[in-house]
């Protein structure tokens, strides 16, 4: 009874107790493919800090078959009691006579299966010419090292590793460090690693699998290679390129070198993420990895370029420093996300991806404007609930505080007190705190007192602008999406530009409100501004230029209407325009702006002709009609007609074809602008879209449509595709079916499901459940559901729920279905219906998804109503379509 007391206050903690702190672990790993099974013996090195009778380590799923522990003194121990507890995921080991305070070797044999839900260590599925076999992946981040071995499974128990793998002697087996020694014993060979600096449990990784690779060296001498499917290697040239460069760029940026002798990049047949930083061995999704020219769209190459910069400079920020606790997690993932896009910044201006970082930006804006939002430093209670913290407040909100943080302090100080925080926390662990009091000693600025606000709590402001005469009045609230306010305050780097970017201010809003003279910036011996009307007109007020800071911005009526005249003369830069139509949209969502005014305001942008914002009004535009088709049915097609309106002006200038030599930026517009003119029903582009496709079908590789516009065409072929004409979803299917590019595969599926009709949308989810659709794909496809079949997906998620559960466990991908199937809805009795089916359904893994799904469906319920009450509405709405 004691003993069991003793056992139950490990219970329920999210920490582990620290009397054992883990040094070296020596694992030893051997794999059974066929039988998909594994067994192993880990060594670990511990310091025993404190006198006990316990260990107490992480593992789960799987099975302890021997316990011992030897102390210094070469005695030996075996515990009278090994419990397993699958709730709170820990092996707690207990022993007759307590261990003593100094150095010993805890030894443990276990096995396990090889799971098919991508985490842990798993098995996924590769073609070996036409025969399927089976291959061996690790993912341990968050909290999976403990489904592979028992550990100590947290970041800050950082030790040094000693790997061996008994692996079939055809295959290649890699790990974090280079190999060592390769001993074949018949069919089976044994593969030992060379020892790890020391690193945490969760960038731990191996593979076991079937590759080509290519390879290159840094200037540093690091070897580089990038292992692809067999007789695919050559796909893996652009990320392998821009991998090399990436590790010199941030070597020298952070005046640190790489600190290890290799950097292997491996692409996964079957992998939950997009990729993984796992040290010297970076996992990614085959599309993540694999550029083919004919294939890939130029959308995708520059996520590639994005995406391998992040994982590298993880080498660094994460690996190298890592945060203390899943409470920092953004110390990672903001810092590599700020950071991937300046490397690629660097190594592609001409995709000048800092205006398309504002799409991150807005991400984290949406989500922060949710009451069922977190703070960035956000409390982990539970190990499976740090699943859901890798979301758009620690990647976007992130990344975007630390721009604006940068932008404030300047490239130079910022740059110098990096170096500084990577040497001083090299192979240790690190808190936001620690990060900004390098900051400090830096820049002699008290970074905490300003930044505090906008990590430790949720939120940010909205700051509204009025003007009287020459004085600027500002004052900041709290933005909520659901309208409420609140009295939050934050310490707002905020700068204006008037009238022309020549004039500008900056300053630190540090209270409610505040006031700023701008007479200075006026000239009065500008002849143009002596009259007051020119002025008036002329002057108009930009705050947050550039959208370099985390807030939005409510004008009063006279300064909107100077931006509108300063958008139609085409005065603002592309940043800007697509900020006040993005702070326009999430006023009007919040009902803080009539839909016929933020109507009237998108009507200024037919013009437009720069990607970023005609991305975003795009963006915008399948929204307001997603939320019209409820508030106003009957107007719903002549608001399509006046998005497509919108969109004619760039249609016509880029058509179908691409130009030799033209912009990276007409690439990515054209795909965009053809897929949203034939969701919205323009007749001649579907026409000319359905034509197409028909070509397709006669030719895989036609020229008429190029990877950047087959999505049009499939999109097309879908919007026509119904229970009277199967045709159109049989013939996509073949093209799936005989497709043999993930590129090609991915691109479908992303459509698959945008027909209007019930059955056949039902067809296409059954169908991704199928062994046709890798599981890691069913991302793709849930993207895609289209707004009629809203109903049809719900209902068809309710009724397979339980299959789903199964087929892909309760981790990342159950989020898509909760997140994709649930927020289309835009009433509030679908709220509760969706709440009242969780109700006894709900896992940590998808709590604060599901939470935040039905705020977003009560959010746009909250608009639809408003909406039915603008008297006019349907009358603009009439009026805007007609206007050619």
């Amino acid at each position: 009874m004691e003993q069991k007391q003793s056992i139950e206050q490990f219970k329920g903690r999210a920490r582990l107790p620290n009397f054992a702190i883990p040094k070296r672990y020596d694992l030893h790993l051997r794999l059974d493919l066929s039988a998909c099974t594994f067994s192993g013996t880990v060594q670990i090195n511990v310091s025993i800090v404190e006198e006990t009778k316990f260990l107490v380590l992480n593992a789960l799923e799987l099975d302890v078959h021997q316990v011992w522990f030897t102390n210094s003194h070469g005695q030996k121990y075996h515990p009278c009691d090994v419990v397993l507890d699958g709730d709170d995921e820990v092996l707690v080991l207990v022993f007759d006579k307590a261990l003593g305070i100094g150095e010993g070797v805890l030894g443990v044999d276990f096995s396990a299966v090889l799971n098919a839900h991508l985490v842990g260590l798993y098995k996924c599925a590769y073609m070996d010419g036409e025969e399927k076999k089976n291959m061996a992946v690790t993912q341990f981040e968050p909290v999976d090292a403990r489904r592979c071995f028992p550990c100590w499974d947290e970041p800050a128990l950082k030790a040094r590793f000693k790997i061996a793998l008994d692996v079939p002697s055809e295959l290649t087996a890699l790990s974090n460090m280079p190999i060592i020694n390769e001993k074949c014993d018949g069919d089976v060979k044994t593969v030992s690693f060379e020892e790890s600096p020391i690193m945490s449990t969760y960038l731990v990784a191996v593979v076991v699998g079937l590759f080509d690779h290519i390879e290159d060296t840094t200037s540093d001498g690091v070897k580089v290679r990038a292992y692809c499917p067999v007789g695919k290697s050559d796909k893996g040239e652009f990320a392998l390129n821009v991998a090399v460069k990436t590790l010199d760029l941030f070597s020298k940026y952070f005046s640190t070198p790489y600190s290890l002798p290799k950097l292997d990049m491996v692409a996964v047949p079957e992998f939950a993420g997009g990729a993984m930083e796992n040290y010297g061995l970076i996992t990614y999704r085959e599309s993540e990895l694999l550029f083919d020219p004919l294939h890939s769209t130029a959308a995708r190459k520059q996520r590639m370029a994005i995406v391998v910069s992040h994982e590298v400079a993880h080498q660094w920020f994460g690996n190298l420093v890592t945060m203390e606790w899943w409470t920092d997690l953004w110390l990672n993932e903001g810092f590599a996300t700020w950071i991937s896009y300046m490397a690629t910044d660097i190594l592609f201006p001409e995709w000048k991806v800092w205006s398309q970082f504002l799409q991150k930006t807005t991400g984290g804006l949406i989500m922060d404007a949710l009451e069922q939002s977190h703070p960035i430093q956000v409390e982990v209670h539970h190990a499976r609930s740090v699943l859901e913290i890798f979301d758009a407040i620690s990647y976007y909100k992130g990344s975007a505080v630390i721009r604006m943080l940068q932008a404030y302090l300047g490239d130079d100080i910022f740059q110098k007190s990096l170096s500084s925080y990577i040497k001083r926390y090299s192979e240790k662990n690190a808190k936001t705190e620690d990060l900004w009091s390098v900051l400090s000693e830096e820049s002699g600025v008290k970074i905490s007192e300003m930044m505090d606000d906008w990590t430790k709590k949720q939120g940010y402001p909205v700051i509204s602008v009025t003007a009287k005469d020459h004085i600027l009045e500002f004052e900041q609230t709290q933005f909520l999406s659901a309208g409420l306010h609140s009295e939050g305050k934050w310490i707002v780097p905020v700068t204006i530009s008037l009238g022309s970017y020549e004039r500008r201010k900056n300053f630190l809003l540090e209270t409610k409100s505040s006031e700023v003279d701008i007479s200075d910036l006026v000239d009065t011996s500008d002849t143009h501004l002596k009259n007051k009307e020119t002025c008036d007109e002329q002057l108009w007020v930009k705050v947050n230029i550039e959208q370099s800071g985390f807030y939005r911005v409510k004008y009063e009526d006279k300064l909107t209407a100077r931006l509108r005249k300063a958008i139609e003369h085409n005065s603002l830069e592309a940043t800007d325009k697509f900020g006040i139509l993005d702070d326009a949209y999430a006023l009007c969502e919040a009902c803080e702006q009539s839909l016929s005014s933020f109507l009237s305001l998108m009507d200024v942008y037919r013009k437009e002709a720069d990607y970023i914002v005609l991305s975003k009004l795009i963006d915008v535009c399948y929204n307001i009609v997603k939320v019209s088709s409820e508030a106003i049915p009957d107007s719903v097609n002549e608001l399509k007609q006046f998005c497509i309106n919108l969109l004619m002006f760039p249609a016509e200038k880029l058509g179908w074809e691409p130009v030799p030599g033209e912009s990276h930026f007409s690439t990515l517009l054209r795909a965009e602008v053809l897929q949203a003119l034939v969701t919205f029903g323009h007749d001649k582009t579907q026409n000319e879209a359905l034509d197409r496709f028909q070509k397709l079908l006669n030719d895989r590789n036609t020229p008429l449509l190029t990877a950047d516009t087959r999505a049009a065409a499939y999109i097309a072929m879908m919007r026509n595709a119904g229970s009277s004409h199967k045709e159109g979803f049989e013939s996509l299917l073949n093209v799936y079916r005989e497709a043999d590019t993930v590129q090609e595969k991915e691109r479908i599926l992303r459509y698959f499901a945008s027909s209007p009709d019930p059955d056949t949308v039902v067809d296409v989810l059954n169908f991704f459940l199928s062994d046709e659709v890798r599981d890691q794909d069913i991302i793709y496809g849930l993207s895609g559901i289209s707004l009629e079949c809203r109903e049809t997906a719900w209902k068809w998620m309710k009724e397979n729920w339980d299959l789903i559960l199964t087929k892909y466990g309760a981790g990342l991908l159950l989020t898509h279905f909760v997140r994709d199937i649930v927020t289309p809805f835009c009433s509030n009795e679908k709220a509760d219906e969706v709440e009242e089916f969780f109700a006894s359904r709900v896992h940590p893994s998808i709590a604060m998804t599901l939470k935040q799904s039905i705020e977003k469906v009560r959010i746009k319920a909250r608009w639809v109503q408003s909406a039915r009450q603008e008297q006019s509405l349907q009358e603009l709405v009439k009026e805007l379509a007609g206007k050619k």
